[in-house]
């Protein structure tokens, strides 16, 4: 369901078509850019600890594998530009985290035994609270099927260097 408090912004009105005839107000343009990948190992350090370690390879992994598979896409149908790549990071390390907290519940299941008995694996609620910021990023990047269903593909003249002349 379309969030009928946020305005859309105004390439995607521009593209959607403006039946009302209001004026588009144009806002902040952003240049586009093509976002340069972050060094994963400053985000996931090396640790001493083996078990870490290797919970740290695999999420550099994760993230790398999902900036590889969004940022591409981004670039041509939304026209991101540096400022947006924070979100798109932090988008990336919510996915590697989500792996990470779904290995542990995988390994040591839903429920685990502590000092006071058993409770709830503290990784089901972490999972559960990345799931909630990722789909935060997926909305604000039109990265949903609900969120990409009116948004038109920008045309290319031959002449044309961007979405943005």
């Amino acid at each position: 369901m379309a969030d009928r408090y946020r305005p859309k912004p105004a390439i995607q009105r521009a593209r959607e078509g403006n039946p009302s005839k209001t004026a588009i107000t144009e806002g902040v343009v952003v240049p586009c850019a093509v976002l340069a990948e972050p060094d994963w190992v400053g985000v996931f350090r090396f640790s001493s600890d083996p078990k870490v370690e290797s919970a740290n390879v695999r999420c550099r992994d994760m993230a790398l594998q999902e900036w590889r598979r969004v940022v591409p896409v981004l670039e041509v149908a939304a026209g991101i530009g540096e400022v947006d790549h924070t979100t798109v990071n932090d988008m990336c390390v919510c996915v590697a985290r989500i792996d990470q907290a779904e290995r542990d519940i995988s390994e040591r299941g839903l429920m685990v035994t502590a000092e006071r008995g058993t409770v709830k694996n503290g990784a089901a609620t972490i999972a559960g609270q990345y799931r909630t910021q990722l789909a935060r990023y997926i909305r604000e990047l039109g990265l949903s099927p609900s969120s990409r269903a009116a948004i038109k593909a920008p045309e290319f003249d031959e002449d044309d260097d961007g979405i943005f002349d």
